[in-house]
């Protein structure tokens, strides 16, 4: 105990009170970033020890530096001794305040030297040095062109959609079973234009929703050639997998006996555009017996209703019997030249009051005949509506110039045959054989949907069964109340003293070539258009498409622009005087006395 009293030298210690802490300053960017690069420097280095200098795949290499390059980066280098030096724990036996206290008084001049070694680093003058650098990594193979995936998500403005349709491709996969496309992915993929979904999407948003058309195809493709499936054929198969890629259009088909009315519905939306199907279709086609008197206003109403996005490619008339066709005006430059012509079925008559009237053309490679009749009325004039349709059949000339698509099944007496899909539509005055106090009891017991008992009656039903008109083709299953004969401006049928019985005079066929060629989607009619004894009776179909030749007469994107720019003038003024209706209604004020 002696000796250890000796050596030691004992101090007395007095207890002070704890002092306040100090504020230090928050470290600076640039303090920051040279941490940073301090860390990877410290990393690079443990793994360029030069006791360890072995290495699988020789990525690490001897840096030969020159003495310029070393001279420039040793002031960086005494800088970063300097620092480790103040960071360092064992650098000074001081206390913690003290080494706070001579941190603090030299920062400024610290902080403006590693600002500047900082700065050369950041030009690339501080990685100098005498240790072995990474070796540059070169990829196995060429990386894919870039070019067709820059645009960004924000400017891809082609593939916009709106909230509220975001399940536009899920909704009509299930229930259309098609989705409008405009550019067939699968084309992009096997080309190898691109190389996966992003670039296809860019593709999309760098060249809008056309197609890219490479500058050396522009060069060599030729039209009108008579190619059939041929690459880059306007009517081929690439084309039609572009517009149409499961090979289906949607077509509109309607027909109305107008009684001759003057007046015309103040809206026509539920007749073209019913809410059921949610889209609306690629073509519409709509054929008018005993029509208003002026045609032209019927037809302006018609474009004003289908808006911007239709056009007319073709209208005709036979006396009071109309036909109008609308076409997307996307697809306008895939039609044939458009052909019609007539029947008559009346010749006494001075106003072709009964007959038809047929319009075909060639979509790509489909040919196409929509005809539009009204035969002989009359409860028991069965016979006469059967030479009507017989003399229809024979009588119209159709095709003129447009070849036939397949004339190895066509027959010079039937001009149905003649065609690749075929609708007919109009007032065939076809009645119920039975009754109007029977037909009132079946009506009034049975729900809306179930027509089952009343068209046991129907004359067309029982005549197209024994085969006898209209052979070859179908009818969708009606689920609507008879069409004909109503009080004009109401719901109820007729309450005149002739007390004609209710029958479904207006009706729509259709035949085809090929099976399953033609899938009806919808069979109904309109309720709430009044203005005849007959409501408009209307059916949606999916229609198969085929490619064709280019050597057809082509109508070359025609199609009626003044009747056009008149339809969307309306439309734009219909819509100004809605708008200022509405802000008339919300500035006006009610004052209401009790």
């Amino acid at each position: 105990p002696d000796e250890l009293k000796a050596n030691m030298k004992i101090k007395s210690v007095t207890p002070r009170p704890p002092r306040k802490p100090r504020l230090e300053r928050a470290a600076s960017l640039d303090e920051k970033s040279w941490r940073r690069w301090r860390r990877f420097r410290t990393s690079q280095e443990s793994l360029t020890d030069p006791n360890e200098t072995s290495s699988s795949n020789g990525s690490l290499q001897e840096a030969s530096l020159s003495p310029t390059i070393r001279g420039r980066a040793s002031p960086c280098h005494q800088c970063c001794q300097q620092n480790s030096l103040h960071s360092s724990p064992d650098a000074s036996g001081a206390s913690p305040m003290g080494k706070s206290r001579g941190g603090t008084s030299d920062l400024g001049k610290r902080a403006s030297e590693i600002s500047s070694a900082f700065g050369g680093l950041l030009r690339g003058k501080a990685f100098a040095g005498s240790k072995p650098r990474l070796s540059q990594i070169m990829p196995a193979r060429p990386l894919p062109p870039m070019e067709l995936n820059m645009a960004s998500h924000t400017l891809r403005t082609a593939n916009r959609i709106d909230s509220d349709c975001m399940d536009y491709r899920h909704y009509s996969q299930h229930k259309f079973g098609r989705v409008s496309s405009s550019l067939s992915d699968t084309r992009l993929h096997g080309n190898g234009m691109v190389y996966d979904n992003c670039s296809t999407d860019s593709m999309k948003s760098t060249f809008s929703l056309l197609t890219p058309i490479r500058s050396k195809d522009v060069r060599s493709r030729s039209y009108l050639e008579g190619s059939l499936l041929a690459t880059g054929a306007l009517l081929g198969a690439e084309e039609l997998s572009r517009y149409f890629p499961d090979r289906n259009i949607g077509i509109f088909v309607a027909t109305w006996n107008m009684q001759g009315q003057k007046e015309l519905p103040v809206n026509l939306d539920d007749f073209l555009l019913p809410t059921d199907p949610d889209y609306a279709q690629d073509m519409y086609v709509i054929g008018v017996q005993e029509g208003c008197p002026d045609r032209r206003e019927w037809e302006i109403r018609l474009q004003e209703t289908l808006g911007p996005h239709y056009v007319m490619l073709y209208s005709a008339a036979h006396g009071v019997l109309y036909m109008s066709v609308f076409i997307r005006r996307d697809l306008i430059w895939f039609c044939s030249e458009v052909e019609y012509a007539t029947v008559t079925t009346r010749i006494v008559s001075q106003i072709k009051t009964k007959g038809a009237l047929g319009i075909c053309f060639t979509f790509f490679g489909t040919s196409f005949l929509f005809i539009t009749s009204h035969f002989t009325s009359g409860d028991s004039k069965v016979n006469e509506r059967k030479l009507d349709y017989n003399k229809t059949i024979q009588a119209l000339t159709l095709p003129k110039n447009v070849p036939d698509t397949n004339p190895y099944r066509s027959s010079s007496s039937d001009v149905t045959t003649r065609f690749d899909e075929v609708f007919w539509f109009g007032d065939f005055n076809f009645r119920l054989n039975k009754d109007r106090e029977t037909v009132d009891s079946i009506l009034n017991q049975n729900p809306e949907t179930d027509m089952s008992k009343l068209l046991a009656y129907d004359q067309l039903t029982s005549e197209m069964s024994r085969g006898s008109i209209f052979k070859g083709f179908q009818e969708a299953d009606i689920h609507f109340r008879p069409s004909y004969k109503f009080d004009i401006g109401k719901d109820s049928y007729d309450t005149t003293s002739k007390q004609r019985t209710p029958s479904y005079t207006d009706r729509v066929v259709y035949r085809s070539r090929y099976r399953d060629d033609i899938h009806a989607v919808k069979y109904s009619s309109c309720p709430v258009i009044k203005t005849s004894d007959h409501r408009p009776v209307f059916a949606l179909f999916r229609v198969k498409v085929r490619p064709g030749r280019d050597n057809i007469p082509l109508a070359a994107g025609q199609f009626d622009r003044e009747l056009y720019l008149i339809g969307i003038k309306r439309r734009i003024t219909r819509e100004l005087q809605k708008r200022q209706e509405q802000k008339d209604q919300k500035s006006s004020s009610i004052c209401s006395i009790s």
